[in-house]
C-alpha cells in the first residue's frame, strides 16, 4: 500500500499552486469585503484546463480520477483561497456527473464543453427549505406542456446562481402520493436559467460571501423536453452518482483550509515574541498545533482512501462520508486553533485566519450535517436499527 502521489498527480498539485500564486491572500480578502466571484480566478483554472480535470476527454476534459481532483481542491483551499476559491469551480468537478453517466451524447456534446471550458457556470438546484436532507419530500414540480417542462417551486442554499448560465435542476414530475416507492417520481434537468421566470435572493450569510448562496423561485419556468436528462422519475438515482465524489472533494478543500491556517498559525508563532522568547516555544502553543496536523494527515488519509475506491468503481459510501465527517472536524479545529494562536491579531481580518475559521464552518455543515454522517456509519457500518 503506497500513499505517495504519483508522478502525475505531483504535477497537478505544483499547476495548481503556480496557479494559485497570482492569487494571493489579499486578493480573497477583497473578494470577501466586496462579495465579489472570483472571475479572474475562476478563468485562470478555465485556461489552464482543470475546470474538466475529471470530465471525458471527449468532451474536452482531462479524463481524470476523483483522486487528481481532491489534490487540486485541496491545494487551491491550502493556497489562501479556501472554502471560496474551491467553491468558484467545485460544481464542474462532481456537478454534472449524471450528465456524463445518463446524458445522451448529443446532450454530453452541447452540455459539457462550455463548462468546462469556462464560458458557461452552472448551479445546483436540488435543496429545498421544507425538505432539508429528506430529498424525495421536494416540492418543486414539473409538469409537461407540449415540447417543454415547465418548473414550478423553490430552492434554498443554492450556490453560484448569481453568476449561473445554467442550472441543474431536480423536480418531481409524479406526485409523491402516487409513487409506489418515496424516491421515484423525481427528474433531472439541466437547462438555462431563465431569470425572467425565476427570481434569486441572495442569503445574506457568515462567511464565503465572494461566492453566492441563493433562494431560488421558479414560476413556470419553461425547459425544454431535450433538457430531460436520462429517463422521466430517476433523477433520484441519477443523482446519487454525484453525491460520493461531492464527500470526497469537500473533505479535499477541509483538509486544505485547515492547512493554510495551519501554516499562518505556525509562522505567527515564531515570530511572535512575548516575555524574550517567541511564542512557539511554549509546548501550550506546539501542541494544539501538532494535534490539529495530525488530525489533517489521518483525515487526508481517508480522503485518498475514498477517492481510490470511487475511481476503481468500488463501493465507497462509508468511506466518502468518513472523509467527509474527519475533515470537516479536523479543519474547523486547526482554524480554530489558529485564531486562538494569533490571539487579538487572529480576529483581526489582516491576517486571514478568521476568513479561514468562518468557511471552515462551511463543510461541517454542507452538504450533509455531521449527525446524518454518524447516523450511516452505524445503521449501515456497524448494523444498528435506523434512528428516522
Amino acid at each position: 500500500m503506497d500513499f505517495t502521489l504519483s508522478a502525475e498527480q505531483q504535477q497537478i498539485a505544483r499547476l495548481v499552486d503556480r496557479i494559485c500564486a497570482d492569487f494571493d491572500d489579499g486578493y480573497w480578502l477583497a473578494r470577501d469585503r466586496e462579495a465579489k466571484f472570483p472571475e479572474e480566478f475562476h478563468r485562470a483554472v478555465a485556461d489552464a484546463g482543470l475546470l474538466g480535470i475529471a470530465m471525458p476527454q471527449a468532451h474536452g476534459g482531462s479524463g481524470l480520477g476523483i483522486t487528481e481532483a481532491a489534490i487540486m481542491m485541496r491545494a487551491i483551499a491550502e493556497s489562501g483561497a479556501g472554502m471560496a476559491g474551491a467553491s468558484s469551480v467545485h460544481m464542474n468537478i462532481f456537478g454534472l456527473q449524471p450528465v456524463v453517466v445518463f446524458g445522451t451524447p448529443a446532450q454530453q456534446a452541447r452540455m459539457l464543453p462550455p463548462l468546462i471550458r469556462g464560458e458557461e457556470k452552472a448551479c445546483f438546484a436540488v435543496t429545498e427549505p421544507d425538505a432539508g436532507l429528506n430529498t424525495p419530500r421536494i416540492k418543486t414540480r414539473a409538469v409537461r406542456r407540449g415540447g417543454d417542462w415547465v418548473i414550478s417551486g423553490q430552492k434554498i442554499w443554492i450556490s453560484t446562481a448569481q453568476v449561473a448560465h445554467k442550472a441543474l435542476i431536480l423536480a418531481r414530475t409524479t406526485p409523491f402520493e402516487e409513487v409506489a416507492r418515496k424516491t421515484d417520481g423525481l427528474s433531472l434537468f439541466y437547462t438555462e436559467l431563465d431569470r425572467s421566470c425565476a427570481e434569486i435572493r441572495v442569503i445574506e450569510k457568515l462567511g464565503r460571501h465572494a461566492v453566492d448562496s441563493n433562494m431560488i423561485f421558479f414560476d413556470e419556468m419553461r425547459v425544454p423536453a431535450e433538457n430531460l436528462i436520462g429517463e422521466v422519475g430517476q433523477g433520484f438515482r441519477q443523482i446519487l452518482h454525484g453525491l460520493n465524489p461531492e464527500r470526497v472533494l469537500i473533505a479535499a478543500e477541509a483538509v486544505g483550509i485547515g492547512q493554510a491556517a495551519l501554516r499562518r498559525a505556525g509562522q505567527y508563532a515564531k515570530e511572535r515574541i512575548v516575555f524574550d522568547r517567541p511564542i512557539g516555544q511554549n509546548q501550550s502553543i506546539q501542541h494544539p498545533l501538532a494535534r490539529c496536523w495530525m488530525a489533517l494527515e489521518a483525515a487526508w488519509l481517508m480522503v485518498l482512501k475514498a477517492a481510490s475506491l470511487y475511481d476503481a468503481g468500488a463501493p465507497c459510501g462509508a468511506e466518502a462520508n468518513s472523509a467527509k465527517y474527519l475533515a470537516a472536524e479536523a479543519g474547523f479545529t486547526a482554524c480554530e486553533t489558529a485564531v486562538m494562536t494569533l490571539g487579538g491579531m487572529g480576529y483581526s481580518a489582516e491576517y486571514h485566519v478568521e476568513r479561514y475559521l468562518r468557511e471552515s464552518l462551511i463543510p461541517r455543515i454542507a452538504p450533509i450535517s455531521p449527525q446524518m454522517i454518524l447516523n450511516h456509519i452505524a445503521e449501515r457500518v456497524l448494523g444498528l436499527p435506523r434512528s428516522y
